[in-house]
C-alpha cells in the first residue's frame, strides 16, 4: 500500500490486538481473513490461534490427491499454514491438539481416541488460556456453539474460546497459565448467513452469470429459522481486502480447489453485492451501539486514553 502511513490504532504506545481462534489450518482463511488483513493494515496486532493441525482432514483439490501428500498431510498441512499466516501478516499459534476428523455414517462411528473433540474442556482449555494470557486480545473471534457447522473440532472450539474468554482474567482459574487477563469482547463468525447468500445469489444472476448458490437456498428453506439463531451485528467494511482471503485459500492447497466453489463469484461482484464480513457480539465488558461497524468498537475509547 502506498500513500500516507497509517495511523496507530491507538494514541499510546500499546496497539490494539486481535485473537482468532479457529479449529483446522485453513479455518483462518475461510473466516474472517479479509477482516484479519483490514486490521493488520490499520496497525493492529493479530493472532490465529489453531487448535489441532488438520490430520484428519480429507484432500479437496484433486491437484494434491496423491499418495506422498497423503503420507505427510499434517506436515503438508503445516506448510499451508506457514505461507497463509505470511500472505495475511499474522502470528500464529498451534494448540497442537490432534485432528478429530467429521464422523459419517448412521449411525455415526465414535470419535478417535485422543482426538481435540474428546478432551476434556479445562484439558482443552487451558493452553488457550495460557495464550490469551501472551498476548493479552481485546477482542476474540470464534465460532457459536454449533461451530458454525457441526464438525465437532468446531463444536469444540466454540466451548475452549468460551472458557479462555471467561477465564482468562481469573487468578482464581488455570494459575499456572500466566497473570490474568481479560478480554474485552468475543465475536462468533457469521460467515454464511442467509442474507449473505442471497445477496451474492441475486447479484450473479443480475450479472448474467450461474449461482453457486441454488443448493444453499434449498437447505435454507428445509431449515427455516434454524440456522438464524443469531443475528449479525457487526459488519466490518473488507472489500479492499478479499484478494488477500483469497490468496490465503490458496496456500491451502490440499483444502482449496482453484476451480472449485470459493471462486465462482468474481470479486468486483462480491464487492459491490457484500463487501462486508460479518459477525455476532456474544459477550462484551464495553459499551458499544449496535450495529457495529468495527470490532474494537468500545474497546478503542477504552483503551486508546
Amino acid at each position: 500500500m502506498g500513500g500516507a502511513a497509517l495511523e496507530r490504532p491507538c494514541g499510546g504506545d500499546e496497539p490494539l490486538r486481535l485473537m482468532a481462534v479457529h479449529a483446522h489450518p485453513d479455518d483462518e482463511s475461510s473466516k474472517g481473513a479479509a477482516t484479519m488483513a483490514r486490521y493488520v493494515a490499520d496497525g493492529v496486532e493479530v493472532l490465529v490461534v489453531t487448535c489441532t493441525g488438520g490430520e484428519r482432514g480429507d484432500i479437496l483439490n484433486p491437484a494434491m490427491d496423491r499418495p506422498e501428500i497423503k503420507a505427510d498431510i499434517g506436515k503438508v498441512r503445516e506448510e499451508e499454514m506457514a505461507r497463509a499466516r505470511e500472505i495475511l501478516g499474522v502470528g500464529q499459534r498451534w494448540l497442537g491438539f490432534v485432528d478429530s476428523g467429521f464422523p459419517e455414517g448412521d449411525p455415526l462411528p465414535p470419535l478417535p481416541e485422543g482426538c481435540f473433540a474428546l478432551e476434556p474442556l479445562e484439558t482443552a482449555a487451558e493452553p488457550l488460556v495460557r495464550a490469551v494470557r501472551e498476548f493479552r486480545p481485546h477482542v476474540m473471534l470464534t465460532y457459536d456453539e454449533n461451530g458454525g457447522y457441526p464438525h465437532p473440532d468446531h463444536v469444540k472450539c466454540h466451548e475452549v474460546s468460551v472458557e479462555a474468554f471467561e477465564a482468562a482474567g481469573d487468578p482464581e482459574r488455570y494459575q499456572d497459565a500466566g497473570d490474568p487477563w481479560q478480554p474485552l469482547k468475543l465475536y462468533y463468525h457469521m460467515t454464511f448467513s442467509k442474507e449473505r447468500i442471497l445477496a451474492l445469489h441475486s447479484a450473479m444472476e443480475k450479472a448474467g452469470l450461474e449461482s453457486p448458490y441454488g443448493d444453499w437456498l434449498k437447505r435454507f428453506e428445509e431449515e427455516g429459522d434454524e440456522r438464524a439463531r443469531w443475528e449479525v451485528t457487526t459488519r466490518v467494511p473488507c472489500a479492499d481486502h478479499f484478494e488477500t482471503r483469497d490468496r490465503a485459500l490458496l496456500a491451502h492447497a490440499t483444502q482449496i480447489d482453484p476451480d472449485g466453489f470459493w471462486f465462482v463469484v468474481p470479486l468486483d461482484v462480491q464487492r459491490e453485492a457484500w463487501p462486508t464480513e460479518d459477525y455476532h457480539l456474544a459477550r462484551s465488558l464495553v459499551d458499544t451501539e449496535l450495529p457495529e461497524d468495527d470490532l474494537f468498537a468500545g474497546v478503542r475509547e477504552k483503551v486508546c486514553l
